[in-house]
Parts: structure tokens; C-alpha cells; sequence
């Protein structure tokens, strides 16, 4: 959240161990025989739990969020696009978003909170939530970055969510004077290597790469 506020969701991966096992035993039974039928339900309970289980959980989250706060804003996410990466798509499949999404939609009104979405094209990720410096975008490993215009170390998810709050309630960001016109005073420096992208952060990495190379 933009106040620094983490939601740490239930781990579903022991139940989920379970089912991807019982899914293998029960591939290997013979159909319509009374150890299949038994298998098949022991997955659909397994399934209800983690149904269950997260129902709770969002509607905790949710019902504290929308009760806390007079504004909610969210950011649509193409989910069909990150449920591509096959390390990922489990986790996220698990989470739920829409259905988080909704609630907070569906409470905000019978509460009389301000709800909104802003855009998935916001560059939310890329932007200095501080001094608005846009340094391009950083591999998913990235989960802290240090702007190389005003030296401020942000954690990735919480320097997102601050932009959300600024792009839903404030003014949107000015891609112009985000962009290469901005001059810094260091190199960006990150805990995992970034893919930067701003032009002039380009030209003073290769110019240390270069003096690295030639020390005379």
C-alpha cells in the first residue's frame, strides 16, 4: 500500500503439493473404479479449502481497506499475460485479484468510499514516486532501486503503489519531464542489475564501462 503497508497472503503451496499428487494417482486409476471416485473427492475438497481459505482472506483485506481509507485506487493488471510465465502462473492463479477487485468495488459503495482504476499502461514501476524521474523499466528480480536524479532508495512494490495513489487521486504523470531531459547526479544502484532504459543513464554507464576498460 502507499503508506508502506504490507499484505501478506495465506501459503496455499502445501495444499497445492497435495492436489498436484493426488491429480498424478488419480491419472494412473482405472476410470469409474471406487479408489478413483475416492481420489476425486479428496481433490475437490482440497480445492474448497483453498477456495475457502482465500475468500477469507480477501474479504478481511478488503472490508479493512475500504473501512480505513476514503480512496481506494487499483491498478488493472493483465493477468492473462503474466499467468504466461510458467514459474508464476500457479502463484498467481492462486491470488485471486479479481475477485479482491471486486469487493473493494462492491464495499466502497455500500460505504460511501471514492473507488478507481487507473490504467495498465500507468508507468507506476518506471517512475520516482519522489521527484518523478522515469529510469525505464527493471527486471522482475528488481525489488529495490535507488533514482538516480534524487538518490532516493525505493522498495519496488511500495514506489509503485505511492504512483497508483498519485495517478488515481493527483495529477498523472508528465511522460515529458520524466523523460531523458531529467539530469542525474549518480548512477542508479540496485540489489539485482537493472535494464535501464533512459537515454543518459545509458551514456554514463557505457562512459563507466569505458574508463573501466582504459584506466589511462
Amino acid at each position: 500500500m502507499s503508506n508502506g503497508e504490507k499484505a501478506e497472503s495465506p501459503n496455499y503451496s502445501k495444499a497445492d503439493r497435495k492436489i498436484r499428487k493426488l491429480q498424478r494417482k488419480l491419472a494412473r486409476q482405472v476410470k469409474g473404479s471406487n479408489r478413483r471416485n475416492k481420489t476425486r473427492i479428496q481433490i475437490a475438497k482440497l480445492h474448497n479449502q483453498i477456495s475457502d481459505t482465500r475468500k477469507a482472506f480477501l474479504h478481511k483485506l478488503s472490508t479493512s481497506v475500504v473501512s480505513e481509507n476514503q480512496a481506494i485506487v487499483l491498478e488493472d493488471l493483465n493477468v492473462s499475460g503474466m499467468v504466461k510465465n510458467r514459474k508464476l502462473a500457479r502463484a498467481i492463479s492462486r491470488q485471486g485479484w479479481r475477485e479482491f477487485r471486486s469487493l473493494c468495488a462492491a464495499k466502497s459503495e455500500k460505504f460511501g468510499r471514492q473507488f478507481k482504476m487507473i490504467s495498465r499502461w500507468e508507468p507506476t514501476r518506471q517512475i520516482c514516486a519522489d521527484c518523478g524521474f522515469k529510469w525505464g523499466k527493471l527486471a522482475l528480480k528488481v525489488r529495490s532501486v535507488t533514482c538516480v536524479s534524487c538518490g532516493t532508495k525505493h522498495d519496488r512494490d511500495e514506489n509503485a503503489a505511492k504512483n497508483i495513489e498519485k495517478v488515481g487521486i493527483g495529477p498523472g504523470h508528465d511522460s515529458k519531464w520524466a523523460g531523458s531531459d531529467s539530469k542525474p547526479t549518480s548512477v542508479a544502484s540496485c540489489c539485482e542489475p537493472s535494464r535501464i532504459t533512459v537515454a543518459s543513464t545509458r551514456c554514463v554507464c557505457q562512459l563507466e564501462l569505458w574508463f573501466q576498460r582504459n584506466p589511462d
